[in-house]
């Protein structure tokens, strides 16, 4: 890896927390990215910021450029798979995309039958719930174990500081929030994308359980795959080489994602409720080397930070200051 702990732990003070460019046009932020809105393109900051349980839980050294290229990494890779919004990437913790209509659903696509939030697949197996989101399972399944195929459970997107919903392709038709034919063409996109996801996790020794898609339409009404995709933040990865024994064991499985961080808040007693505790440094640190060590082994290459301090290089970048 091609930044040791101490390095990181330095970093720590110095992470990308916030950011205020009204240069760029209205700001809008989420969780983790903040979007200046231009006419045609907006301009995505990817911040240090790490999110658990739909709630800003404190910030991770480098985590916003690992983000960043990971995203670039698959945006690049699937372009012949599903259209998407990428058109340049200025700065390590920058991307300049196409404008496009939300569409008002997050798409998860689920390999396997686990999770810890409250709203997670395993959670509900576990207290009885044998449909989800419109699928049935079966009984007698373990935590872990891998599903007959992926699933498609969606959820509405809930406003910043919301909590997202589960819901189902007949209730989200129902309601009107989304018709059939393009729940459908969003569903086949997401099958496809997360098809290679997992073909390309298995080729470098890794197990893609879940993620998260989101998409928008463009300005002639075409669905664009829209903010990351297969990212430590929007994904769950396991290491094959541990699976079988985590399995037979009834232990979890090695992942190298941010459910690390999620983890230890639960340790905590935390689970997305009041203030969250504050994150340890060494917790920030080992996320941190988790972020990194997930970049290379799923692109294959070396992540190559970007050290200076990261409002004036991103203000220069993008020629702020001329």
């Amino acid at each position: 890896m091609s930044v040791d702990r101490h390095d990181l732990r330095e970093l720590c003070e110095r992470t990308l927390a916030e950011t205020d460019f009204p240069e760029l046009g209205r700001r809008v932020s989420g969780k983790v990215r903040d979007s200046y809105l231009g006419e045609k393109t907006r301009t995505l900051v990817v911040s240090d910021r790490v999110s658990c349980f739909d709630v800003v839980v404190g910030t991770i050294p480098l985590k916003g450029q690992v983000l960043n290229q990971m995203a670039a990494f698959w945006f690049e890779r699937t372009r012949a798979i599903a259209k998407n919004h990428l058109l340049e990437v200025p700065d390590p913790n920058v991307s300049i995309v196409r404008e496009c209509e939300t569409l008002p659903v997050e798409f998860v696509m689920r390999g396997y039958l686990t999770g810890s939030s409250s709203t997670s697949i395993w959670t509900a197996y576990e207290n009885g719930v044998r449909n989800y989101c419109g699928h049935v399972l079966p009984e007698g399944m373990k935590r872990h174990e891998r599903l007959a195929r992926p699933i498609l459970t969606p959820t509405t997107k809930a406003e910043h500081g919301q909590h997202d919903a589960l819901t189902s392709r007949d209730e989200l038709i129902a309601s009107g929030v989304i018709s059939a034919e393009r729940y459908d063409a969003a569903e086949a996109i997401a099958q496809r994308l997360f098809a290679e996801g997992t073909r390309h996790a298995e080729e470098q020794g890794l197990i893609l359980v879940d993620t998260k898609y989101e998409m928008g339409l463009d300005e002639n009404g075409e669905i664009l795959v829209i903010d990351e995709i297969h990212t430590p933040d929007s994904s769950r990865y396991w290491r094959i080489d541990g699976y079988e024994e985590a399995l037979r064991r009834g232990t979890s499985p090695p992942a190298i994602d941010k459910e690390y961080v999620r983890l230890w808040l639960g340790e905590q007693g935390y689970r997305g409720n009041g203030p969250p505790p504050e994150l340890p440094i060494d917790v920030r640190v080992e996320a941190a080397t988790r972020y990194i060590s997930a970049f290379e082994q799923i692109s294959g290459s070396g992540f190559e930070p970007d050290l200076e301090e990261p409002i004036p290089r991103i203000r220069r970048r993008l020629g702020l200051d001329s």
